[in-house]
Order: structure tokens, then sequence, then C-alpha cells
């Protein structure tokens, strides 16, 4: 089955190519998604810029902070994480955020003094320590591990004959001091600032606030220190003593307490510095200011909140109830769907709020700026870091992190796609439609003239209808007014073609009567017997020239009979079987077979034209017949009478078949032009059949057969019900 490819198929495969409009929208997306990544990454580096050059050539901001060191050890350089509320001095950690990961192990590498054995000391104590900085306190939580907790006696004067931790420091004002937290009992601390070379008390100190609280492992300790007291230099050591009123077996320290060259260090967030950095927290970004040995100084905003816009609304959709915002909302499952979005949660652990790594910040300390991509440790979201060194003449002292992530520029790229492919399908959808109708339109146009010009001219050529000229003012209506025309000029020349006939044997009767007259005068005249052979030959030619004139406008009456007769019911059988006896005495050399089993076959037409009908197909069989029979057979199926006339001869050739049953159409072969035959072949005699089938509402047609060969004429007429 070949397959129609038509119009509407051919507009609606041309409108498919909208499919690239949305490509290119995409890509055009995609492209300004780069531009605002890169115009973010310029912005995020203008941003670290802009602050380090406020804090360029200002090392009073740093003299504080412990930030000088040529290298920090860690454990011994200690770090005040800032913390986000303040601590509830309970002697539990539950309330420090993520202890265990900023907690410091201190164990047998932090050994000052050792009585024991160091199996023994392995298993006694060790203890994790965490500092945080909230306000204007510095807070300590210790968790201690010991096999025996001795508490000092109720009445005993001295206060490192028993369990005990000690704390030493540098004031502002560069004064040492060293302090024993010892107590009788859990709960609230016994602190006492003590004489360095006696290691006796000298009074109580009680801005040293907090908790002892026993465990099952040992003991907690938890307390506060206002920041007023403690410059950047500070130790502590928790002593083991396992007999009350014993000597101490083992001393875990941060750094030696005992003297003013042996303090480790301290870095706490620089409020001066936390106030610059706020000045900048309000571009939206996350930002951390860090020292050569990459300790933060000052920290503010948060990297969740810092998606890099500054309209804050920008993410809010409007309120709109026009179509587009109908559309859009049925969209937005597909959208979710498709379309990346910004994740509202995410878990960032590159960075320890210790000491701060990454490429960008090693290369900001060699003093590169230098700004990078990298995804969160969840993989969920994409942050921008941008670093840049900070100068304190021609050395890098630090450095300055600005971070933000990619969100804003996502749901800026989000609301672009969403608000181009809803406009896009609109447009597409109207588009096809306006394709379809107007692929429609034309087609049915077309389907309309098709029609028009098969209705107008039958199967064999003849005009029945005229066909209407469109009034349209398009080139289908141009080729429809030409269709018009043409079939109009057709119809003329049809006209005249079928009229021509009895137009001519109207106008030659006469010079033949003429003609007629005078041989019939010259006969009965006195002659030469010579001349009375012309005489007769010119009255042969005379008469079948008159013959031929007879059956030229045979075909023509013919029409006009059937047109003006009406139609009675008649048995075809009767008709076939009384025609079928006359042939046998017309053509007594011939033997007709007739295979018929029907009884009755009533046809609603005329038996005359029938019997005509037949004359006209059995005088061709006959004519061609080689072997001198001719089979006839009947049969009736779907209400339909069919009479099948063979004779074995000749084929038919296969192109002639349907052009058989034209007027003025005869294949006859040359040896069947005899010498003597005196019959004009003119090829009207199936062609009048044709015409008493159609009359009847039948069918004609004419098939070869084979084994043997010749040609069967099928006659279908149908039957009243």
């Amino acid at each position: 089955m070949k397959f129609r490819f038509g119009l509407r198929s051919k507009l609606l495969l041309l409108s498919s190519f909208l499919v690239v409009i949305p490509w290119f929208g995409y890509q055009y997306v995609w492209e300004m998604e780069k531009y605002l990544r890169f115009g973010q990454e310029q912005t995020i580096l203008g941003t670290a810029r802009a602050l380090a050059t406020a804090l360029h050539e200002r090392p009073k901001l740093f003299e504080n902070q412990a930030s000088f060191l040529p290298s920090v050890e860690k454990g011994k350089d200690l770090y005040g994480y800032q913390l986000s509320q303040p601590i509830k001095l309970d002697g539990h950690y539950q309330d420090w955020p993520n202890f265990r990961q900023k907690a410091h192990f201190y164990g047998m590498d932090n050994l000052i003094s050792e009585q024991a054995s160091a199996e023994s000391l392995k298993l006694s104590l060790n203890y994790t320590a965490a500092v945080g900085k909230y306000d204007k306190y510095l807070y300590f939580f210790i968790n201690v591990t010991d096999n025996k907790v001795i508490m000092r006696d109720r009445n005993a004067l001295s206060i490192n004959k028993n369990d005990h931790m000690a704390l030493s420091f540098i004031t502002p004002e560069g004064e040492f001091q060293q302090f024993i937290i010892s107590n009788k009992q859990q709960g609230w601390l016994d602190a006492f600032q003590i004489n360095g070379e006696t290691q006796a008390p000298i009074t109580a100190a009680p801005f040293i606030q907090g908790q002892w609280l026993n465990t099952n492992q040992g003991y907690n300790i938890e307390f506060r220190v206002p920041l007023t007291k403690i410059s950047d230099n500070i130790a502590f050591a928790v002593f083991d003593v396992d007999e009350p009123y014993g000597d101490t077996i083992a001393t875990i320290a941060s750094a030696n307490p005992s003297s003013v060259e042996t303090l480790g260090t301290i870095l706490v967030p620089s409020p001066e510095i936390e106030r610059i950095v706020k000045g900048m927290s309000y571009t939206n970004s996350s930002i951390w200011v860090v020292d050569q040995h990459r300790r933060v100084l000052a920290k503010a905003g948060d990297i969740k909140k810092a998606n890099g816009l500054w309209q804050k609304n920008i993410s809010e959709a409007p309120s709109d109830s026009s179509w587009h915002a109908q559309l859009k909302r049925w969209l937005k499952p597909l959208f979710n769907r498709l379309l990346t979005q910004p994740p509202k949660d995410f878990i960032d652990k590159l960075y320890d709020a210790q000491n701060l790594t990454g490429q960008h910040i090693e290369s900001a300390l060699t003093g590169k700026p230098m700004s990078q991509w990298r995804l969160t440790s969840d993989n969920k979201a994409v942050i921008l870091t941008a670093a840049y060194p900070i100068y304190f003449g021609n050395k890098v002292h630090g450095a300055v992190i600005v971070e933000e992530t990619n969100n804003g520029i996502r749901t800026v790229r989000n609301q672009a796609l969403e608000k181009l492919f809803t406009s896009i399908l609109a447009i597409m959808v109207f588009g096809i439609l306006a394709f379809f109708f107007f692929a429609t339109r034309i087609s049915s146009r077309i389907r309309a003239l098709r029609n028009q010009a098969e209705l107008a001219i039958d199967e064999h050529g003849r005009i029945n209808n005229m066909m209407t000229a469109s009034k349209t003012n398009d080139e289908i209506g141009d080729l429809s007014r030409s269709f018009s025309t043409a079939v109009s000029r057709l119809s003329q020349y049809n006209h005249y073609l079928e009229n021509m006939s009895s137009r001519l044997s109207h106008e030659l009767r006469t010079p033949i009567a003429v003609v007629r007259t005078s041989l019939e005068n010259l006969t009965m005249q006195q002659k030469p017997i010579v001349g009375q052979e012309y005489l007769d030959r010119a009255q042969t030619g005379l008469n079948r020239l008159n013959l031929i004139l007879t059956n030229m406008s045979e075909a023509t009456r013919l029409e006009q009979m059937l047109k003006a007769t009406d139609k009675a019911p008649f048995n075809m059988i009767e008709v076939l079987n009384g025609c079928v006896q006359g042939y046998q005495q017309i053509y007594p050399s011939i033997n007709f077979c007739i295979s018929n089993s029907i009884e009755k076959a009533t046809i609603l037409g005329s038996a005359e034209h029938i019997a005509q009908l037949l004359d006209k197909v059995i005088s061709n069989a006959v004519e061609f017949s080689q072997d001198q029979q001719v089979n006839l057979s009947t049969e009736i199926n779907h209400k339909q009478f069919y009479l099948h006339i063979s004779n074995n001869g000749i084929l038919l050739p296969e192109k002639m078949t349907e052009q058989l049953f034209d007027s003025m159409v005869s294949i006859r072969p040359s040896q069947y032009n005899k010498p003597d035959d005196k019959k004009p072949h003119l090829g009207l005699g199936l062609y009048i059949a044709r015409l008493i089938t159609q009359f009847h509402l039948g069918e004609i047609v004419a098939n070869n057969h084979h084994n043997p060969q010749g040609v069967t004429i099928s006659i279908s007429l149908p039957l009243m019900d």
C-alpha cells in the first residue's frame, strides 16, 4: 500500500521545525547563565578585593590575634570557635555545636610531667578540650577520662593534692597570672589565683565561672572567662592524683602553664575585624577573614542564605491571573521535574572553623587572588569561592574569602526557562493549530476541486457536469477558474463531436439520394454491356456508404431513445433463450453452448434493448471465434445477474481492455478483414452494448482467458428485489 503524504502532513512536518525554537531558547538561556556566572565571579572577587583593601596595612587589628606567629602548633595554639548562642554552664556538652569535631584530644603526646609508668598513664588520664567564644566570654569545656577521681578534702588547706586543673594566661595589661581549679565536690567551680613560685593560693577567682561534673569515665569541667581578662597567650593543664593527699602522677597540658615563655596562644575572632566584615555582609555573601595560618579571624553571613542575589524578592513569583501565569502554573510540576531546582538545605563540611583549607586559600596566601567553583559535601549545591590576600608591607598576612552559592543564578535561569518555554509552547500550539487549519483549508479546497473534476468527466471521457468557478482570489481560485474554462471548452467540443455523426448523416443523405436516383436513371436507359460493371460497382459503394451513415447515427439515436424509454420488469432468462434460438438460425455453422441452471432472473429495464445488446456481443463473438463455438453461462451473486459470453480465438491487447467499449474503437486484425465483407466496421457495436448496459445500471467488461485462449465478455445486471 502506497503511503499518501498529503498537504496537511507536509505542513505539520514543516511546523515540527518550531521545536527547534525551544532548543535555541534553551541554549540562549544557558549562555546567559554562563555570563551570569562570570559576572557573579567578578562581583565576588571584587567584594573580596574591597574587604582586603579595607584591611591592608592595618596591623593593629591583628596584633592581639596571635597571627604573627611563624608557625602554629595545634593543641598548643588554641582557637576559640564562634558560638551561635550562649553556653549553659552545667557540665554537659550537648549545647556545644559539633563538640566531637571541634574538640582537641590531649593524651600521652601532651605530657609535661610523669611519675607513673607509660602504660598505666595511658589507661589513667586523657581528655578532650574545646574552646569557644560568645559575646564577651571565652568558654572552655574539658572532658577528662580518669580511672580514679580524687576530690579535695573538706578540711584540706592544700589545693594541689587532688585532681585539679591549672589555667595560666597573660592579661591585656601584660601581667602573667596563674589559677587552679580544685573542687571538694561536684558543682560550682572553686577557682583560686595562686603564687607561681609557692603554688599557694592568693585569692579566689570568682570571674572564672563554671561547673565540675563527675562522670562514669572521669569528670567534666565547663567554665567561662571574660575576654577582658585574657590577651592572646594562654595554657591549661590537668593534674592526675590517684590517692588522697597524694602527689601528682601525671600532668597533661595544652602548654606548660608555669612560665610566660612556655605559654601557648589563643586566637579569638576579632570584634574589630568582625565590625568591618559585617559592613560587607549586606552583599548577601558569606565572608571569612583568615591569617597566614588559615585560622579564622572573623566571619559574617550564612552560606545557605548567600545565593548571590541582591534583590531578595527576585525568586517570588508575581501574582498574575493572565493566561501566561495560568499556563505556567499548570506546567509547574513538569518544570520542577525537568529543571534543576536550587536546594533549600545542604551540608558544607569543607571548612574547619579553626583552619580553613582549599586551593583558593593557598593561592591567596601566596599573593595570587583566585576564584573557583566547588560542590558542597552532599553534592547538592554549587559554591563560588573567591580569596584575596591581605598585605602588610610586601608580605601577605592573611586573606579574605567570600563565598556565594549559585542558587540565585539557578533561580533566575529557571524563571527565564519557565517563562521562555511557556511562551514558546503557547506560540507553538497556536502556530501548529494555525498551520493545521491552513493545511486543512487548502486540502479541503483542493479535494473539492478534485471532486468537481472527477464528477465533470466520467470514466469514458464524456462531460457530465460543468465545474463551478471559484471566486477566491488566490492560486487555487485561479486553478479552479482555469479548470472551469477548460471543462466548458471540452464540453462544447464534446457536444460538437457527439452531434457530428448526425449532422454528417443528415448532410450526406441528400447527395447520396441524388447519386442513387442518377444511377437508377442510368440503369433504365439502354447502355453498353461494358459500362454495366461500373454501374454495379457504383451501386455497391453507394449502398456501403449509406450503411456507414446508418451505423454512425445509430449510437446517437440509441442514446436519445434510451432517455425516453420506460423501464419494465422482464425475465432475463426468457430473453436469453429466445435470442440464442434465433442466433442458431442466423449462424447455422456456429455451435452455441449455453450453461444455465436459472429459471427466472427479473431485470428492470427494456427487453428489446437487452436483445440488441446480445446481438452486438454475439456478433463479435461469432466473428472472432476460431473453433466455430460460442459458450454462454449465467450465475447470480449478491443480487447481480451475470452473463458470460466466451469464444476461443485471438487475445485482446492488455492496454485495450478498458478502451474496447469506447466509441469508434476497433482492434480488428488484418486477417479478419475479408475482401468480400461489405459490412463496415466502425467500432460502434461494443460502444452501443455499453450504453445499453449503463442504462440498466449494469457493467460490461472484457477479459482474456487461457487454455484455450480467447476472450470472455461479462455482463452484470442488478436484479429486482
